[in-house]
């Protein structure tokens, strides 16, 4: 048998109702405004550009309009923070490297914020590995002619590196420490703004990211002598690493996604599954292994685990390294 149901009669009231909810939504939209995501350092390297390819990614998943911003100073500090003062509403997230969330609770006892605490895990991102560059117009040619030279004048022996305490800082002091010759660190906002202090001929040396030297060197402008990885980094097959280059020491990094902790489970997962996504997209891969960088994605539980390990892994070596933070 079939049953026909009533029509339901629209009154003046359903309909003025009907107006209001379709009116309220767009409106709800508004006033929440776009997606930030913060990058806590300068803009114009590659950690910005992974910034807004991530951006964009999760805004085209989730049909919403992003907004990218590079908020540095500290070392990394400030865009951190700057998403722990957010509201927990899954709406501002953190693109970071490493250091903000592993290395600063180590070496800054009055750090105003505790990562593993103030903020969640969303997804891994990608991973890389780190490089020495020099300008090419430096008389050296290999890593070991380096050390050589940095003996013969002390005012030589100065790196810079995307700001202070971060992996790229610590692995210039472990460095420092293998070839028995003190070097001068010189923080600065990030890589971009180093590198251009490199290829100007203000400071000797950079230590920083693979992903923000490979088309520098590719073009010729400035020299890499070793990258950290234990195998060659596929970006830069014809750099040797620290250890083949006579220097036996080796590390890596990644850059991953968070949110302020309390935000709403589902918006986090949302997040974290366009993340994944992403990065297992052709297109996407493409342009991450543009940017000198090994897509991942992780679930957050999977990044909340390496955190704690990595944490528990660089935490002996820095405080070897006997850093203090001026």
């Amino acid at each position: 048998m079939t049953t026909i149901k009533p029509i339901r009669m629209l009154t003046r009231r359903t309909v003025l109702a009907a107006g209001a909810s379709a009116l309220a939504a767009p409106a709800l939209r508004a006033q929440s405004g776009p997606l930030r995501f913060i990058f806590p350092f300068a803009a114009g390297g590659a950690g910005d550009a992974l910034a807004r390819i991530v951006a964009d990614e999760v805004g085209r998943a989730l049909g919403e309009t992003t907004l990218v911003e590079a908020r540095p100073g500290a070392g990394g500090q400030i865009g951190t923070q700057a998403v722990i003062n957010a509201a927990p509403d899954g709406r501002t997230f953190l693109v970071t490297p490493v250091a903000p969330i592993i290395i600063h609770p180590i070496v800054f006892p009055q750090l105003p914020y505790d990562p593993f605490k103030d903020l969640a895990p969303i997804s891994l991102v990608t991973t890389f590995d780190f490089a020495l560059a020099i300008n090419p117009e430096t008389p050296v040619k290999t890593l070991a002619e380096l050390v050589t030279w940095m003996k013969q004048d002390s005012r030589r022996a100065t790196y810079g590196s995307p700001g202070v305490g971060n992996l790229p800082h610590f692995f210039g002091a472990l460095m420092a420490d293998k070839i028995g010759v003190p070097m001068q660190h010189a923080p600065y906002r990030g890589s971009a703004p180093a590198l251009t202090d490199l290829m100007g001929g203000q400071v000797p040396m950079v230590m920083t990211t693979t992903s923000d030297v490979t088309e520098l060197a590719r073009g010729g402008r400035i020299r890499v002598l070793a990258v950290s990885g234990r195998e060659r980094s596929p970006f830069l097959p014809d750099v040797p690493t620290f250890t083949e280059a006579g220097i036996p020491i080796a590390g890596g990094a990644w850059y991953a996604c968070y949110t302020k902790a309390g935000a709403p489970a589902d918006m986090i997962g949302k997040v974290s599954r366009a993340i994944m996504a992403a990065m297992r997209a052709p297109a996407v891969r493409e342009k991450v292994l543009g940017l000198s960088m090994v897509p991942t994605g992780s679930t957050p539980e999977e990044l909340a685990t390496i955190q704690k390990a990595d944490h528990d892994a660089w935490t002996p070596a820095v405080r070897a390294s006997g850093f203090k933070p001026s």
